[in-house]
């Protein structure tokens, strides 16, 4: 005798498919699952001011307490080369040749290194922009994922002040650990007859690695430097003004005194 398949009766059929629309949420009609919650917008930072200003000292804590990297151009740049990234390709043909990176390659690497994971909540630039160009060119290319600069902290340091910090600045090769004779001296630092600190007492604390100054970290290089920064760099905080995202810090205080301020500013509306 063949096998024939039960069908449930009309009556219980409907019963049954009634029964699974109240319980499945892919067929019901009474409720709908909750939205999540739409991404926060990055936190895209610059730190701005003039060699010595404090970027880097205070950086550094905006990168702790923000949990966001800064993003320093040269750093960038090397590590696209290293990759060999399209535009790190592009970079390095132009190194080769003794040429300088032009603006547009800079962007294509920024915009490849904001990509990475750690630029998931946001970032800080450092170094880039520094001119009116570059920051043209930098808001389009954030305009394209619909972000934009919403943060610019400056630094503003009487040009004596910056003259003492730079002059007696010393740096470690290896680990970038920097040092200052008068505020922050290393251990090992012993000054001549003349007042001024001995270069082979000069050595790192924690490798013991001589210390050195960088060639632009002079008096008369500060001077070409503020001239350029004056000049072509300043003009960017007009740009971004009338936006109501620049920040001004008197960065010539002690260093607790300024991160008071900045830490103030970093959640301010």
């Amino acid at each position: 005798m063949p096998m024939t398949c039960h069908q449930p009766p009309p009556a219980m059929e409907s019963r049954t498919k009634a029964a699974r629309c109240e319980t499945d949420p892919a067929t019901s009609t009474g409720s709908k699952a909750a939205a999540p919650p739409p991404p926060r917008p990055r936190k895209i930072m610059m730190v701005f001011g003039a060699p010595g200003a404090g970027k880097g000292t205070q950086g550094a804590k905006i990168v702790e307490t923000l949990d966001i990297p800064q993003l320093s151009t040269g750093d960038m740049l090397r590590e696209a080369v290293a990759a060999g990234t399209e535009v790190g390709k592009q970079a390095k043909a132009v190194m080769a040749s003794g040429g300088l990176v032009s603006d547009e390659i800079v962007i294509g690497i920024i915009a490849d290194r904001i990509k990475q994971p750690d630029c998931s909540k946001g970032f800080i630039l450092d170094g880039f922009p520094r001119t009116v160009a570059q920051t043209k060119a930098l808001d389009e290319m954030l305009a394209k994922t619909g972000e934009a600069v919403s943060l610019v902290m400056a630094f503003e340091v009487d040009p004596a002040v910056l003259e003492e910090r730079i002059c007696g600045r010393w740096m470690d090769k290896g680990s970038g650990r920097s040092y200052h004779v008068k505020f922050c001296p290393p251990k090992s630092m012993k000054l001549g007859p003349d007042g001024k600190p001995l270069p082979a007492t000069m050595t790192d604390d924690q490798s013991g690695a001589l210390l050195f100054q960088r060639p632009d970290d002079t008096a008369e290089a500060l001077i070409k430097r503020l001239d350029g920064y004056n000049s072509q760099t300043l003009p960017i905080l007009d740009h971004y003004k009338p936006k109501g995202i620049v920040k001004t810090v008197d960065g010539g205080r002690h260093i607790d005194e300024v991160w008071k301020d900045v830490s103030a500013k970093l959640v301010a509306k």
